[in-house]
């Protein structure tokens, strides 16, 4: 297999992606607390917990704390505790 050659502008983008990774996922948890507010079905509940475990994965979360909003599964206690993240 032969390593993938990028432009300078490609190599730029993806730096700064994994740059931004912090901002991005704090972005993605707010629109998800948006989306558990607004969610009518367990099912569609269940979908948006799952994806906020993975957005917290990608922050540097203890995972004391991740286990405990993900087992809680209250939409308050994330907001407040991403209300906290944001003001760091």
């Amino acid at each position: 297999m032969t390593k993938r050659e990028y432009t300078n502008y490609q190599k730029k983008v993806i730096s700064s992606y994994y740059h931004h990774l912090d901002t991005i996922a704090l972005g993605r948890l707010q629109e998800l607390v948006s989306e558990l507010y607004l969610a009518d079905t367990d099912k569609k509940r269940d979908k948006l917990w799952e994806r906020v475990g993975q957005a917290i994965d990608k922050l540097a979360i203890p995972a004391s704390l991740k286990e405990h909003i993900l087992a809680r599964r209250d939409v308050k206690v994330l907001a407040a505790n991403l209300e906290q993240w944001l003001k760091k």
